[in-house]
Parts: C-alpha cells; structure tokens; sequence
C-alpha cells in the first residue's frame, strides 16, 4: 500500500540403503553381540532431476535415550546440499553434517528421526557409503548403500511428502507451487500487516508507530487464525543515512527490527520482512514524492542502497527461515517505461530503466544478493502496477539457486485486476506454479464486501492473504482494520477477523 505521506517434488522411486552402526554415543555403551547394532541410518535419493535431486536420512537409536544428535557423512561425487528441513544442514567439502533441531533433539530406545535435503549434482550421484553418529563411526556390519539412483526423474521437482507438521512459526520452503514447512507440510499464510517501520524513521517520529510489545502481539493474535505479519521496512533507515535521526537509523534501527522480527517469532508468528520506502530521485508519472531520499514510495529500488540492504538484512536473519523476505513492496515501472516489456524487463533486470534515472536494482540481483549471504529463506517477488499486475511474472522469473522463489500479488478494490474473471486469467496461471501470497489486501469503503469476494477466491486456491492495516487509523482515509491497539476492528476490520476465524 502506498503510504499517504505523514509529518514495507517428486516421484515414488527411490533408492534406499541401511548401514548398521555398532553405537550412538560412546558413553552409551555398545550393545551385546550380535544384538541390534546401537544405531541404524537410512539413507535414501527419493527423486532426482536434471542437476539435483532430493535425500533424506533416517537415523534409529537402539541404545540408550540422547538429547541431541550429529550425523556426518560425504558425498562421494562432489553433489551439495542446497537446502534442509529437520535438522541444521551444513556442508564442508565433500563433508556433509546434520545436527538435531530444538524440537528433535530427543531421540529414545528405538526411537527414529528423518531429516530431508535438496541437493545439487554433475556427473553422476553416488550414495555416500559410511556414516558417522555423535562421533562414532555407522556402518560396521558391512552394509553398503547402492549407488544408483533413480532412473526416471520427473520433468519438475514434485512435492515433499507430507508431514505432521513444524511447531509455529513453521520453517519453510518452496515445494512445487506450494509453501511447506520441514516435514512438508502444506502452510498457508493469514495474517496483518503492522504500517510503521517504513516511514516513522525517516520523517523524524521513532522506529515503530504504536506499541510492539508482547501485549501488542497479544492483541494480534487474539484475532483467530492470524498466523503471519508483514513487516515494512526502509532502506535509509536501516543504513544509518545522515538525515535519518540517529537515535531512529542504523544500529538503533536495525536492533529495533530485529527484536520485533525476534519476538513475533517467538510467539509463533511467521514474519515477512519487505523494503518499503528506498532512495533514489524519481519525478515522473505517478511520483510519490520528489525528494532523493526514502521518503516514499519509487517505481524500484535503487541498486547503490537497495542490495547492500538486502545483503544485510539476509545476513541477519538467515538462520531462521521461519522469515521470509518480500524483495520489494509495489514495483511500479510501468508507469515510467514506455511498454509493458520494457517495466518487466527492467522489474528483472534493473540497470538503467527508460524513465527512471538512477541505477535500478533488479529483481534478480536482488535475489543474488540474499543468496550470497547464504541465506535460504523464501523470496516472495510482487509484479508490476503497484504488484497488482502478474500478467509478466512467469515469463521473467529470476534464477534461484535454491529453488525458493514464490509470487506477490496486491489487491484493493480500487485496482485494475479486482474482480474474479481477472483473478482467474492472471493469478491462478501464476499459482499453479508458483506459490502465490496476496501480502495485501484491502478496499478503501469502510466495508469488507470486496474483500470478502477475495477472501473467497483465495481460498478456494488454497493462498495465503494479509490484510492492510493492523494500525489505528480512521478506517474512512484507507484501509485500516483496527481502531486501537487492543485490536478493536473497524467496520471493514470486522470482515476481516471474522473471515479469518471462519477458517478455523
């Protein structure tokens, strides 16, 4: 939303191997001879395409209970491990390490655990042939793990089988056209946005506007069924620009962030992280302000602060991929170029973009400059006008390594794709392969009809949806949904919440 200016896999074959390991931990002790062997460790190739594939192990301890648990193996034909879900994946050379979660660290007599990984590879791809336990060494009754993998992969990577489910917020991934958590696990985000940390900063008025403590959060989710927050943030502040009040920019900014990030997380809540306001002087059609700096909304970032941006803020939080990163909040180059080509190209691309005089960060490299951090978290790209527009979305998605790369669409009642004939010849060719997130949703009426129609369509195709505003504005001057901090709705508010609780 634009802010009004104030003094954002698979298929069925599978190979699998079974390596007996002689003992889980040495203080465990080693069982009696010929008894089961203390640990066991499954590892399997589930599918494999042109240059990945996708794995899983499965470790059983039939020694004594441990609370926490580390296998190491290589990998013998150089693949790479490019994401993981059940464990912390880690890889060093041809050494590939996971280690226990919080959540499933605890391992019993006879219990089991699986951890799952994708996967890159060139040449061939080898099962790796011995495993190591809490520091013991697998595999000691000889067995070895066939080294063929599955010979009739898919076209496209298909679905990870599903799951019982993370703990909230779930840690997710792309799988197919669909969020998933790290057993697979189908989520769909509802939630609010939280307006505020995207402009409060740069016009001298703090970091946040209203409370963000954990009552606030409280109020949040007294709302049933909220189990996502956007969070809209501003390059200039985040960077520490000289006209940004210290007090409100850099490393005061950037604690602040992270400690909302941090305790929405902690109360189960999936945080969505978006560059809202950036730099750059823009005075063309459909200008939101004149001024160089980040003090409103500009048709694409701006490469000279835009990337180091997201190369910071993907440094920062790339170890918990419970947040997601939505790279930009509502490209509009279309109404700066002279054709649609030209916006989707320079919404891809950047560079220099016709109408737009400063140096564009694209879409791709933005995505490269979070993926260069390491950081594995989900991508969400909004499209053209004001993200309202998908039409070129598919045909200029950007390259990631990773795999995890979903859509954004933006929808008021005041928008040109706002009915359902739009919806779906737009946005439902684009969410079959892709996942597709509506980040905000809204009309400007004091009502909820529009949105209530929309709310329908969504779930109809199982896609997730925030609403714009949770701030205590006057509903009449936009689309606020509450009018106080204790998450008292307003009149479209009320549509809303309700909608969101019917879903329960």
């Amino acid at each position: 939303m634009r802010r009004p200016t104030r003094t954002a896999v698979f298929s069925t074959a599978a190979v699998t191997t079974a390596a007996a390991a002689a003992a889980l931990l040495p203080a465990l002790g080693a069982t009696a001879s010929g008894a089961s062997p203390a640990c066991a460790v499954e590892y399997s190739v589930t599918n494999q395409w042109d240059s990945g594939f996708q794995g899983n192990v499965v470790i059983t301890n039939n020694a004594a209970p441990t609370s926490s648990w580390n296998l190491t193996f290589d990998f013998p034909g150089g693949q790479k491990v490019t994401q993981g879900w059940n464990g912390t994946w880690t890889q060093s050379g041809a050494t590939v390490s996971v280690a226990s979660m919080s959540y499933n660290g605890t391992l019993g007599t006879g219990a089991s655990i699986s951890a799952g990984f994708l996967g890159s590879w060139s040449g061939s791809n080898p099962a790796p042939t011995a495993f190591t336990l809490n520091g013991t060494t697998c595999n000691v009754d000889g067995t070895t793990p066939p080294t063929t993998p599955p010979t009739t992969p898919p076209t496209t990577p298909p679905t990870t089988p599903p799951g019982g489910g993370d703990s909230a917020p779930p840690k997710l991934h792309v799988s197919g056209n669909k969020l998933v958590d790290s057993t697979g696990k189908q989520v769909t985000l509802h939630g609010v946005n939280r307006s505020g940390t995207e402009f409060a900063c740069a016009q001298g008025n703090g970091i946040f506007n209203g409370p963000v403590d954990d009552t606030a959060i409280d109020a949040i989710q007294s709302w049933k069924g909220v189990t996502a927050v956007r969070v809209p943030l501003n390059e200039d502040c985040w960077e520490g620009l000289s006209y940004v009040p210290a007090a409100d920019g850099g490393a005061n900014y950037i604690a602040a962030v992270t400690d909302w990030v941090n305790r929405l997380v902690a109360h189960g809540i999936t945080p969505i992280i978006e560059l809202h306001w950036t730099h750059g002087l823009y005075t063309g059609n459909s200008a939101g302000c004149s001024d160089v700096n980040a003090t409103c909304q500009k048709p694409m970032p701006d490469a000279q602060y835009a990337l180091p941006f997201w190369a910071s803020v993907a440094d920062t939080f790339k170890n918990d991929t419970s947040v997601v990163f939505e790279m930009f909040n509502e490209p509009y180059p279309d109404r700066a170029t002279s054709t649609t080509d030209q916006a989707w190209t320079c919404w891809r691309d950047g560079g220099t973009c016709p109408g737009i005089g400063y140096q564009v960060a694209g879409m791709q490299s933005m995505v490269d400059a979070v993926r260069g951090t390491g950081a594995q978290n989900v991508i969400l790209l909004g499209g053209l006008a004001y993200s309202n527009d998908l039409t070129g979305w598919l045909a200029h998605e950007p390259t990631d390594p990773t795999g995890n790369l979903g859509a954004v669409v933006h929808v008021y009642n005041f928008n040109t794709c706002s009915s359902s004939s739009c919806w779906d010849s737009q946005l439902a060719p684009v969410a079959a392969k892709v996942p597709l997130v509506a980040t905000e949703i809204g009309e400007n009426d004091c009502a909820h009809g529009f949105i209530d129609s929309f709310m329908n369509w969504l779930d109809t195709h199982q896609l997730g949806y925030l609403g714009w505003t949770w701030n205590n504005w006057d509903c009449s001057s936009g689309p606020s949904l509450v009018s106080d901090w204790n998450g008292t709705p307003t009149n479209y508010g009320i549509g809303f919440k309700n909608h969101l609780a019917s879903l329960s």
